[in-house]
This record gives C-alpha cells, sequence and structure tokens, in this order.
C-alpha cells in the first residue's frame, strides 16, 4: 500500500473532490468498511484508475467471485486512461439497507478511442459490509422528434411558401 500512501494527499479518482485519504483510500486499503453502495462504487472505479486489482477482486459479491477474469481486469485497468466517473442515479444503498443499484458513467480512453461506460450496478451488503453483484449496461435513450416529420414535398415549416426540398431540404 505504499504507492496508495504517496497519494494519500491527492484528489480521488472519484471525483468527490476530497482527498484520496479521505474519500477511497480507508476502502480499498481494507482500514474501514464503505458505508454504502455510492462509497462503494466511487472505490472501485478509483481502484481501476490506480490498478488496485485486489480491491475489485475482494469488493465482488463472493458468490460470483470466480465469473471475475482477474488478468483481463487487471490489462483493463492498466491500458485505459481514465477520464472520470459520473454517478447518474442511485436506489437504496444507504447504511441501514441490505440492497442498492447505483446507475454510473466511467469514462475512459483505451487506444485513441473514448469509451463512456454506461451501467446500472446493483450492489449487497452481507454481514455489514458492500459487495457488488453485477450489473446492465444502460443503452442510450432514442432520439425522440419534438415535431412531426418534415416530408421532401411538403412546405418548409420557416413559411417561406416553398416545399422543404428546394429551401431548408435543399441545405441538408
Amino acid at each position: 500500500m505504499s504507492a496508495l500512501e504517496d497519494r494519500k494527499d491527492q484528489p480521488c479518482p472519484c471525483g468527490s473532490g476530497n482527498s484520496l485519504a479521505g474519500c477511497c483510500l480507508p476502502y480499498i486499503s481494507r482500514a474501514d468498511a464503505a458505508p454504502t453502495a455510492e462509497s462503494l462504487m466511487r472505490s472501485r472505479y478509483t481502484a481501476y484508475v490506480l490498478g488496485e486489482i485486489d480491491w475489485i477482486v475482494g469488493s465482488h459479491d463472493p458468490a460470483g467471485a470466480d465469473e471475475v477474469d482477474r488478468t483481463s481486469t487487471e490489462k483493463w485497468s492498466k491500458e485505459a486512461r481514465w477520464k472520470g466517473l459520473e454517478i447518474k442515479s442511485k436506489a437504496q444503498g444507504l447504511a441501514g439497507d441490505q440492497t442498492g443499484s447505483v446507475e454510473f458513467v466511467a469514462t475512459y480512453e483505451l487506444g485513441n478511442q473514448v469509451v463512456a461506460h454506461h451501467e446500472l450496478a446493483r450492489f449487497k451488503k452481507i454481514e455489514d459490509r458492500w459487495y457488488y453483484v453485477d450489473g446492465d449496461m444502460v443503452k442510450p435513450k432514442p432520439i425522440v422528434r419534438e415535431g412531426p416529420k418534415v416530408g421532401r414535398n411538403d412546405p418548409c415549416p420557416c413559411g417561406s411558401g416553398q416545399k422543404y426540398k428546394k429551401c431548408h431540404g435543399a441545405a441538408a
């Protein structure tokens, strides 16, 4: 943990605004248990950023821990350049709860491609410790047109009196 101790005064990668020591380090080092599902989620993101794969594996639900591919997890952690974590929503997952979920977007760059990993993660508490159970990728919401579709031969909505294809449709 000496590498983590050297970074303890730096801002925490999870984006909380706190120092690493005042945020995720106590959970990653196992000095404290994460009090909420969100704090566990943040510490897992931070562990990916810092390459702390033992925490990724150790914070996974023991019932499914054998499904974690440590080699590919470590490779992803090291090869990605982590850009940030955004918590979109959370349900339950507080200190008095037994289950919870956190919707998040973890952005990273791999090669020359920026990826937004958007997931709805599920957590459960076992003997007063939160564990990551699994998650589902969140698909982007479809774009919904606000007004009716304008056809090529319909009058242009700008009011010019011309057909759409001869007016604003010509530029498209």
